[in-house]
């Protein structure tokens, strides 16, 4: 069973635990692993900072945005620290794609 999920047996072993504990209900998603860590009027901002671009930001030489930047100007506007998949997953649900 676990070559045909494609999982660990550890996160087989868990999962059954769970469904023994609670049965299905035990097993159901109680959505998504971590919650925003920008509130609706610094996304708002942020949206707007990047629609100014890099170099408005300082990055004058090669004016690309790059993961990096992005978690770079988000720590400066709101002191806030991402790891660039934190990054990526915020663009995307902000309504951005590479």
């Amino acid at each position: 069973m676990v070559r045909r999920l494609w999982v660990s047996r550890t996160s087989a072993y868990a999962w059954h635990q769970r469904w023994e504990a609670g049965g299905p209900d035990a097993l159901r998603s109680v959505g998504p692993g971590s919650r925003c860590r920008l509130d609706d009027e610094q996304r708002v901002r942020l949206a707007a900072e990047l629609d100014r671009g890099p170099v408005a930001h300082g990055w004058t030489v090669d004016q690309r945005w790059t993961l990096g930047r992005f978690a770079t100007l988000i720590a400066r506007l709101f002191g806030v620290s991402y790891t660039l998949t934190g990054v990526d997953k915020l663009l995307y649900r902000m309504g951005y794609s590479a």
